[in-house]
């Protein structure tokens, strides 16, 4: 546009200039001119056009996901690929559309986009990161093939549409500035197989070529990344970064064959180290191992009123999980109104989760953490009150020492991943500012159901208990002696489908001397047989 204004006032100014007019054998000349005109015009026209048949095409996929979201915001938004790609379009997706408008109506369309983000909210790259990242957790957590994932099915469920190239490339991309090479490849190598299936191609393919051949030099396959790369230079043969990457490519190769005639170890050869808990904490969540059969013998469930008289006409359902520690939930105990209410006030003072360093004793994030919480106090609503009061007479212990409760909302693939809610022996700062002592106990109340995912398992004693809208947990976190017991170690797994809301109280020592069992062994009586 600015090159056709140019070349406008240049004519202009020749045509001032040079009187033109006065002579047929300039104007001659002007046939020239029209025509340069004519072909520049042409070209700007062209050239729009394919701006504006591109922009259509974003705007029909804005269009048709955001009305698939508006008939059921919620469902829609508690799909992690649904949530994922909803951070894509108004992040990567419409950077690209932006960079598309150069016209002054395009102008004031980036103008008013601007003005927006002063009061709408938008995704930041860091969001997209996020998303991609929680996509590739729950792939992991959950064993979920990438080709159905990209087919928008979750363990055979299929909840979103499909994942273009360019949706799978960005998966990619973001594997690989977090040095995920592994995941690069997956998502690379699931954009190029789509790439040739698309009749509108949505990304270059020397692109995917280019980031697949390093992350699967990064991988350990040289021969592979040097074909791949050989394959990108047959399609840009200039390509610089490839041409630099053959070469070295080519030299490693024929190092690790000089090494390999010497008889010498291949120095990349290493035993990775493998996190038993980790193991078992993903297996409980994918539901593969469960409660050993001897143990779920044992449990039981009954009715309880804990000697409350206010408990004689409805006693609490309670069923165990677990008998060392002594995990068991409560059926029942948390109504509709009270977890709306709850979530409704909780939700304007979200603020991402935290954990306590162990050295410092100081709040900080972490990726091992992902979910917004806020804190409730018993004087901002009847109904945390009553909860409150209802923790009180389900466990028997004093809540004038407990924390505040906390809710909390988990996100796109929101997990906590395998810890302690005690403070150990070198944890000298815990809990310190509060001067109540260690965390004696822990009630869990699930405030949500969750369509798959979402489960709290013990890896030490293998058992997992499911979500349960309006149940909650309860379990002891330290031994009669004030030592943690460390079969407590639990986890929230990444939550598949759905959204998961839970809220608990974590009581403390200070207060219970005369409340508490005495052992794991001697829980209060209507606890036992």
């Amino acid at each position: 546009m600015h090159g056709l204004k140019l070349l406008c006032v240049f004519l202009l100014f020749t045509f001032i200039k040079g009187e033109l007019y006065t002579a047929l054998v300039d104007l001659e000349e002007l046939l020239h001119t029209e025509s340069v005109l004519i072909n520049t015009l042409e070209h700007y026209i062209k050239a729009q056009e394919q701006k504006l048949s591109l922009l259509k095409q974003y705007q029909k996929v804005f269009k048709s996901q955001h009305d698939k979201a508006s008939k059921d915001v919620q469902s829609y938004i508690a799909n992690p690929i649904n949530a994922y790609l909803l951070v894509k379009r108004l992040t990567t997706d419409w950077k690209q559309a932006e960079t598309l408008i150069t016209t002054n109506i395009g102008n004031d369309f980036i103008a008013n986009l601007t003005a927006y983000r002063d009061y709408l909210k938008f995704p930041s790259d860091e969001d997209l990161n996020g998303a991609a990242v929680a996509l590739t957790r729950l792939q992991d957590t959950y064993q979920l093939d990438t080709s159905s994932l990209a087919r928008g099915e979750l363990n055979g469920v299929k909840y979103s549409s499909e994942l273009s190239a360019a949706d799978c490339f960005e998966l990619g991309r973001q594997s690989y500035n977090n040095g995920d090479f592994y995941h690069t490849q997956l998502w690379m190598r699931e954009a190029d197989s789509r790439l040739g299936r698309e009749l509108n191609e949505t990304v270059q393919r020397s692109d995917i070529l280019e980031y697949l051949a390093f992350s699967t030099f990064k991988q350990g396959n040289v021969m592979l990344a040097l074909d791949l790369t050989n394959k990108l230079l047959e399609i840009i043969p200039t390509h610089q970064r490839a041409l630099g990457n053959k070469v070295y490519y080519e030299e490693a190769i024929q190092m690790t064959n000089v090494e390999q005639k010497k008889g010498e170890t291949d120095a990349d050869t290493h035993q990775e180290f493998i996190d038993e808990g980790k193991i078992l904490y993903e297996q409980l969540c994918r539901g593969d191992l469960s409660t050993p059969e001897e143990i779920v013998a044992e449990l039981k469930c009954r009715y309880i009123t804990n000697n409350n008289p206010y408990l004689k006409i409805g006693p609490f359902k309670v069923e165990e999980a677990y008998t060392d520690p002594k995990i068991v939930v409560f059926h029942d105990v948390m109504y509709d109104s009270e977890i709306e209410t709850i979530k409704r006030l909780a939700h304007p003072r979200f603020r991402r989760a935290t954990v306590q360093n162990s050295m410092t004793g100081e709040l900080e994030t972490a990726q091992y953490r992902i979910s917004k919480s806020a804190w409730l106090k018993e004087i901002e609503h009847d109904y945390v009150a009553k909860v409150v009061q209802r923790v009180e007479a389900m466990t028997g212990l004093t809540q004038t020492t407990s924390e505040e409760l906390q809710v909390v909302n988990y996100g796109i693939g929101g997990h906590y991943e395998p810890h302690f809610d005690f403070a150990r022996a070198d944890e000298k700062n815990a809990f310190k500012s509060l001067g109540t002592g260690n965390r004696i106990a822990t009630v869990l109340f699930y405030m949500s159901d969750v369509a798959q995912g979402g489960a709290t398992v013990f890896p030490y004693i293998q058992t997992a208990l499911w979500p349960r809208k309006g149940s909650a947990a309860f379990w002891y976190n330290l031994h009669s002696s004030g030592e943690g017991h460390k079969n407590t170690r639990h986890a929230a797994c990444p939550v598949l489908a759905g959204s998961k809301w839970v809220s608990n109280k974590w009581i403390h020592e200070r207060g219970q001397e005369f409340r508490r069992p005495c052992g794991f062994e001697r829980p209060p009586p209507e606890l036992t047989a």
